[in-house]
């Protein structure tokens, strides 16, 4: 009984490790983009048509290192890069698939532009909505 309960009890232990998926920058470059046009706001855009490696992503937790990008930190608006801020999607030439939308919780740690940081937090796959990006991690949490 005792042995029983000790291994049911290290199973339990172990299972978080076992849920999460470390992935890199090059796991979601399995990503196409078709440059359409959107009523909602007059422009175009890239919209994604994403492949079975991140489809099998979503949903799922990841953990994902990269580099730090404060886009609006008074309204909690972040970003983590493959690149740091000078080459990365917006100012460089890295394509949406380089970059991550991150939903922090409210008392999250200060952060620095380009600080390199490991996250963890659910994926979740962006197809439609303009505006945010195609790739989100939700309840984001720097993971050490």
């Amino acid at each position: 009984m005792l042995k029983t309960s000790l291994l049911a009890f290290l199973l339990t232990l172990s299972i978080p490790a076992f849920s999460q998926t470390r992935i890199t920058w090059d796991t979601l470059t399995d990503v196409t983009f078709t440059d359409k046009y959107s009523e909602e706001v007059k422009a175009y855009f890239y919209f994604p048509e994403f492949g079975p490696t991140v489809r099998a992503l979503d949903g799922k937790e990841v953990i994902i290192k990269g580099y730090l990008l404060e886009i609006d930190p008074d309204n909690d608006v972040y970003i983590l890069s493959a690149n740091p801020f000078a080459e990365c999607f917006f100012c460089g030439g890295a394509g949406p698939e380089s970059i991550i939308e991150l939903k922090l919780p409210k008392d999250h740690p200060r952060f620095k532009m380009d600080q390199v940081l490991t996250f963890r937090g659910r994926l979740k796959l962006n197809a439609f909505d303009v505006y945010q990006c195609n790739y989100i991690l939700e309840n984001a949490t720097v993971y050490k």
